[in-house]
Parts: C-alpha cells; sequence; structure tokens
C-alpha cells in the first residue's frame, strides 16, 4: 500500500516522530492513522525500555500552582541540557508537575511503594475480601487485583494521564522518550495544599 506523504505529515504532527518512523508505522497499520499511533506507542515502549538504564543528569525541576490552593514540584531528569531546553520536555514537565496536583499521587513508581505500606494495604485488603464471605483459596487473587487498583491510585507512573486518561504517565513519558531519543524519568516531587 503506497502511503502518501500527507498522512506521513498528520501523523508526524500527532506524535512528532521522525518521518521514515512514521512511514514505517502506517505501512504496518495499513494506513489508518489511529492505528498507527498505537504501533508508534508500542514502539516507544521497547525504545524507552532501551534507554531506561542510561544516565540521567540533566532536566529541569517544574513547578504548577491551581488557583493558589495547590503547589506542585518536581524534578524531571533527561541525559542532555540540549533536550533539558527543548519545549516539548519544557510542556512535559509543566504537564506532570500539572498532573500531580490534580491526581495527588504519594509514590512516583511502583518500586518506591515502601515495604510497610505495601503490607499495610495487603493485610486491609485480605480483611474485607475475607469479610465478604470468599474462600480462602481466592482471597490471594482478589488482593492482587485490589494492589494493581491501589498502584494505579498511589503511583505517579502507573496512574491514567490527565490530559489524555486512555494512557498512563509512565506511557505519556515513554512517547516522549521516544521522540526526543532520551531516557527521561521523574526524580522527585512535592506536593502542597493549603492549611496542610
Amino acid at each position: 500500500m503506497a502511503i502518501s506523504a500527507e498522512l506521513v505529515k498528520q501523523l508526524r504532527e500527532r506524535t512528532g516522530v521522525g518521518f521514515m518512523e512514521c512511514k514505517s508505522a502506517l505501512a504496518e497499520a495499513n494506513g489508518d492513522l489511529d492505528a498507527a499511533v498505537i504501533v508508534l506507542r508500542k514502539k516507544g515502549l521497547s525504545a524507552s525500555a532501551k534507554k531506561a538504564g542510561r544516565e540521567t543528569k540533566e532536566g529541569l525541576i517544574g513547578t504548577y500552582v491551581h488557583g493558589g490552593k495547590i503547589g506542585v514540584m518536581v524534578e524531571v531528569n533527561c541525559e542532555s541540557d540540549f533536550v533539558a531546553r527543548n519545549s516539548g520536555f519544557q510542556t512535559l514537565v509543566h504537564d506532570i508537575a500539572m498532573h500531580i496536583a490534580a491526581s495527588d499521587p504519594k509514590f512516583v513508581r511502583k518500586e518506591d511503594v515502601t515495604e510497610d505500606v505495601l503490607s499495610r494495604e495487603r493485610e486491609i485488603y485480605k480483611e474485607q475480601a475475607r469479610a465478604t464471605g470468599k474462600p480462602d483459596n481466592v482471597l490471594d487473587k482478589i488482593v492482587e487485583g485490589r494492589m494493581s487498583k491501589f498502584y494505579a491510585e498511589a503511583c505517579l507512573y502507573e496512574q491514567p494521564f490527565v490530559k489524555e486518561p486512555s494512557i498512563s504517565v509512565k506511557d505519556h513519558i515513554a512517547a516522549h522518550v521516544q521522540k526526543m531519543g532520551e531516557n527521561i524519568q521523574v526524580r522527585r516531587f512535592v506536593r502542597y495544599r493549603l492549611g496542610e
């Protein structure tokens, strides 16, 4: 199937990915623009996995204040100051700060959840499941299902991205890794709420 330059241009504008990658994704998706976006997102996840081990010592500290009541400061790292000065990276940092203000995560990643919090949550979910009269052999499956929901609520990377809830924050960052060609990591954040 012949892929038109106009279709490639539309996909590039939508994703920010290079010409050849867009053309290849469109060919793989038989010219379907939405399917090509999904192909690129999947490739972005694999590209970000390859870059995940690379060191990130540059970046930005971004802030966001919502209505004078909620304030966020977030450190997002990348590999070079060239990317840190890029307007796309700066927008990403701002969007992550805005997301933190709206969604109130407690941890950056699942791996950051402390063991005492994990054991407390598991115990609560197990007792709740037991109270419904579920048999013991299914309690662990119920607990693991609820732990997945806990991670999606408490961990920044697992939360649905506020500007596009169909993807997680982790996937949104991965798309930027694909566009910019560098490892990008949220290092830390702090969220203030007036009166707390």
